[in-house]
């Protein structure tokens, strides 16, 4: 019953984080502005997490099982190459409704000032992030779904990169269509037309 409690208590002060992080940042909240949301003294705090590097490390952990765990539900699905390039847009688009960025992008904008072992998720982040695009670009392009010029890698890193961005300004124009504009460029950079589909057919028949 008590380890029952310490575990909601601690999942109770990662959601608070989690959602400074994503208003604020990093380095604009204190553990007194946590423990104060949560209802617990700073040192019940620091029992959970001794440091705020504990916190913020366990929160991109915490922040990628979650992420990943998407991603892994959008690649099992039997939708085409552009179907799941629109699920994974929808991720953003959620995130945004929510008045709030994807954490760690926020992350990323104070990673000079982050914990080595912080700096170290957030690149892991993004690149298992761009490695699962790689995989949805390559095996669209490969069936005739989508055509798009240079890699799959580099197109990988150019959508996060775009999303992240647009992300950040619709935040700060207060205007999500922003973002929805953007993501509609992109599925249109990448989308195959017919004719290119019909030659993909022909040279695999």
């Amino acid at each position: 019953m008590a380890s029952e409690r310490v575990a909601k208590t601690a999942e109770r002060i990662l959601d608070v984080a989690e959602h400074l992080v994503q208003v604020r940042g990093f380095n604009a909240f204190s553990y007194a502005d946590v423990s104060k949301a949560v209802g617990i003294q700073k040192a019940s705090l620091h029992h959970h997490f001794a440091t705020k590097t504990d916190l913020g490390v366990a929160l991109i952990d915490r922040y990628k099982q979650v992420f990943v765990a998407a991603l892994h539900a959008i690649e099992s699905s039997d939708q085409n190459a552009v179907e799941r390039l629109e699920r994974y847009i929808e991720l953003y688009r959620t995130v945004l409704r929510r008045g709030r960025m994807c954490m760690c992008g926020m992350l990323a904008a104070d990673v000079e000032t982050l914990p080595e072992p912080m700096r170290e998720r957030v690149a892991e982040f993004f690149a298992e992030n761009e490695a699962w695009l790689t995989r949805i670009l390559a095996a669209g392009a490969e069936r005739g779904e989508l055509q798009f010029t240079g890699s799959a890698t580099a197109m990988a890193a150019f959508l996060v990169s775009s999303l992240e961005g647009a992300m950040l300004i619709s935040r700060g124009r207060g205007d999500l269509e922003h973002l929805d504009e953007v993501a509609e460029l992109l599925l249109a950079n990448v989308r195959a037309t017919p004719g290119s589909q019909r030659r993909k057919l022909k040279e695999s028949a």
